[in-house]
């Protein structure tokens, strides 16, 4: 006996028993779609993502000249610096934030807009804050002012480069990973409690339901926190915490009291565009940095942008985004240097608390190196997930083939209240996960389209028998 003949031997009672329970059956059929099918998208992202989480130790090398200083002494007025980059620079660009040296040894980012720049584009001269030499000029992304290798990396990972339309990738993979990964795990207890004890199982399925376990946890991090800054799914989010006040709170710039729009935690990642300031006196960013040390913005990393208009106020606003979360802002009245607004990051709903530390530990930011090594550990885990899901997949296809039911076929084996419920529960999660809610249904149709030769063969052998 062949081993493919023994593996079908060996399996055949499993798919018997399968087909007396539907709702396992399908559960069985899901979990290998979403494997097959949107397996390659989760893989992909992965991948990128291990990349992604490595970056901050590339980009220290990579761009050690323009972010680290060996001068030592007294740093220069803010005002100085400012002039240096716009000498620098000349007068085709327009001054929009700085970010004084977070440290003594690092540079000082003045950043600068200009009509040839792409959304959230800025370009950023960085400065010796001791000697106002120029150490570099370079196009930074987002509010974050992203480096070009994090960007490069950054679209990739969330659009593969391909804009607007390749985010449907990353949101594919996110609504769908957090499915597979509960689906999996539901295969694996179902398993252990028919057989009584723990699961025997052997070779590649025993690898695969191990490595499941042991990442479950991390999926579902990455699969709900890459949802929240997806395009459709994240657009439900946003709605719903705004409809709950559990928006992120956002300081206002109007000297008339205007309620501030929410502040987007993703900004760096969605592309949104930064508001062109007016000309900004350079001595105006000492003083204003100074009014707002006095009002309690003590973080090392802040970032200064100046009035977008006569009527509207500076703000400076922390950046360090690592544990303690250091993202306190104050608005400045530029005429008084009076405080008009702030938003305190102790005074933030959970929900918004939540979703700022979740993107930062999705980004490998919050706890510094030690989050770094686990999303990386996480991502390459889930890489070989995948593969050895393909693998599996492919060792018994001729099984998948002849002994597995469709799942519009196991469906109709349904009881009508299981029906029912099946269909509210999947209306439900296709409407809050647009894209999960579309590919299902193109799961479906596929799997009738692959039933019809399946049922015409069928009936072909039911004809010849007859005859």
């Amino acid at each position: 006996m062949t081993s493919s003949t023994a593996g079908a031997h060996h399996e055949a009672p499993l798919l018997a028993s399968r087909t007396q329970h539907p709702l396992l059956a399908l559960l069985i059929r899901l979990h290998l779609y979403v494997g097959l099918l949107v397996g390659p998208f989760i893989f992909v992202a992965a991948l990128s993502g291990l990349v992604y989480a490595l970056t901050p130790q590339l980009e220290d090398r990579l761009y050690a000249e323009q972010l680290y200083s060996d001068s030592t002494g007294s740093p220069q007025p803010l005002a100085r610096l400012i002039e240096a980059a716009q000498t620098y620079i000349g007068e085709a660009a327009t001054l929009s934030a700085v970010r004084p040296a977070p440290q003594p040894g690092t540079t000082t980012r003045v950043m600068f807009q200009a009509p040839s720049l792409g959304a959230s584009e800025s370009r950023a001269i960085f400065i010796d804050p001791v000697t106002a030499e120029i150490r570099g000029d370079l196009l930074v992304y987002g509010t974050s002012g992203v480096l070009p290798l994090r960007t490069w990396l950054d679209q990739f990972h969330r659009s593969l480069l391909l804009g607007e339309p390749g985010r449907l990738y990353s949101e594919l993979a996110a609504s769908w990973l957090w499915v597979a990964a509960l689906g999996g795990f539901a295969l694996w207890y179902i398993r252990r409690r028919h057989s009584g004890g723990p699961v025997r199982s052997k070779g590649l399925r025993r690898w695969h339901a191990s490595l499941g376990l042991c990442l479950l946890a991390g999926l579902l991090f990455f699969s709900a926190t890459g949802l929240t800054w997806s395009r459709w799914a994240g657009g439900n989010i946003g709605v719903a915490r705004a409809a709950l006040g559990m928006s992120t709170p956002s300081v206002s710039t109007a000297l008339d009291g205007e309620t501030p729009a929410p502040a987007g935690e993703h900004a760096h990642h969605t592309g949104m565009a930064m508001s062109a300031p007016r000309v900004a006196a350079p001595e105006m960013f000492d003083q204003v940095l100074s009014a707002a040390r006095a009002s309690g913005i003590d973080a090392g990393k802040v970032e200064i942008v100046p009035a977008a208009g006569p009527d509207r106020a500076w703000t400076v606003t922390e950046i360090d985004r690592s544990w303690p979360t250091q993202v306190d802002a104050v608005a400045v009245d530029p005429r008084t240097l009076r405080i008009t607004d702030r938003t305190d990051f102790s005074t933030f709903p959970l929900a918004a608390k939540l979703t700022r530390w979740g993107i930062d530990a999705h980004m490998g930011s919050l706890f510094g190196l030690a989050n770094q090594l686990l999303l990386a550990a996480t991502a390459l885990g889930l890489a070989v997930l995948v593969g050895v899901g393909y693998l599996m997949w492919w060792r018994r296809r001729r099984l998948h083939r002849a002994g597995r039911q469709g799942m519009v076929d196991v469906l109709r084996q349904l009881s009508p209240r299981a029906k029912w419920a099946t269909g509210a529960v999947a209306l439900g999660v296709g409407y809050c996960l647009p894209v999960l809610g579309g590919s299902l249904l193109l799961f479906l149709v596929g799997d009738v389209l692959l039933a019809l030769p399946r049922g015409a063969r069928s009936g072909e052998v039911r004809r010849t028998e007859e005859a």
